[in-house]
């Protein structure tokens, strides 16, 4: 599995793509949507986590795209 990937606001304006524990960002774009978008094929790709933060920085959203030790039932 590997790293979670994470969209944020970009201090110089837009969001970027960053994986955990790096210091330089992945991509950045001017909307959070397009983001999400390259976001989610990373996750997909590493078989990891996305995370997305709201514009306070908290997080917003979470989709797992790894083994899931807690899958849903049914």
């Amino acid at each position: 599995m590997g790293k979670n990937i994470h969209v944020t606001n970009h201090s110089q304006g837009g969001y970027q793509v960053k994986s955990s524990g790096s210091s330089k960002a992945y991509r950045r774009t001017e909307t959070q949507r397009k983001a999400i978008e390259i976001g989610r094929e990373l996750a997909r790709n590493q078989h990891s986590e996305l995370v997305i933060h709201g514009r306070d920085g908290k997080i917003r959203q979470k989709d797992s795209y790894g083994n899931d030790p807690f899958p849903p039932k049914g």
